[in-house]
């Protein structure tokens, strides 16, 4: 009995050091992500001086890919969209919803794995991001309020830090959960007829996700 389940050891050992991400390896990962900005923002100047805006958490699956340079040094890229809602705080919180707006925010880090041969393999990584806003829609609630409003947000450029871990499951797949923090600062306009107003929003999102992942 003895001999038999120390021999049932060694093989699920072996099994989990066949899993063991190499140099040359890709590991693809299909994560459920959510998006929660710590957001902080000026006031809606110059129209609305004691009114900020708040943005709303986000839902959305993520795919990554991750390319080993070295048994320990990955390099992961991230392809996600999330939509979120944009509410006003301050004076503009009677207004409730500002804005809806999609957001792309593809994410390169660098990676360091501590254990890639072992059952439990932690990493950290840090990149850089850049976060493309699209389908900037303001609200019926914000053209009730001032009119007809057209809603543009910049483009963002930011450091992303990463940490992280993986758990394998057989001889090629793995399960994972992952958290990044996002530097994401942006400018919103919005332009109600003549009136133009701007809002400074640093929305430096935590990203936590969990899903699996498959390695060629």
């Amino acid at each position: 009995m003895v001999r038999a389940t120390l021999i049932a050891t060694l093989l699920a050992a072996s099994s989990l050091q066949s899993a063991a991400a190499e140099q040359g390896d890709f590991l693809v990962r299909l994560r459920g992500i959510v998006v929660a900005p710590t957001a902080q923002s000026s006031d809606v100047l110059p129209s609305f001086p004691g009114g900020q805006v708040d943005v709303e958490n986000g839902l959305s699956p993520e795919l990554d890919f991750t390319y080993f340079l070295t048994n320990n040094i990955g390099v992961e890229l991230i392809a996600a969209t999330t939509a979120h809602s944009v509410v006003g705080e301050g004076a503009l919180g009677p207004v409730g919803d500002i804005a809806e707006l999609m957001v792309l925010p593809p994410t390169l880090t660098f990676q360091y794995h501590f254990n890639p041969e072992g059952a439990f393999r932690p990493y950290v990584g840090v990149g850089v991001n850049w976060s493309i806003f699209y389908s900037e829609e303001a609200s019926p609630a914000l053209v009730n309020a001032v009119g007809p409003t057209d809603v543009a947000v910049d483009d963002s450029v930011g450091v992303a830090y990463q940490a992280g871990f993986d758990i394998p499951m057989g001889d090629r797949w793995v399960f994972n959960a992952d958290v990044k923090w996002i530097q994401i600062d942006t400018t919103a306009t919005l332009t109600s007829g003549a009136a133009v107003n701007t809002v400074d929003i640093d929305l430096d999102p935590i990203v936590a996700g969990i899903g699996i992942g498959y390695r060629f």
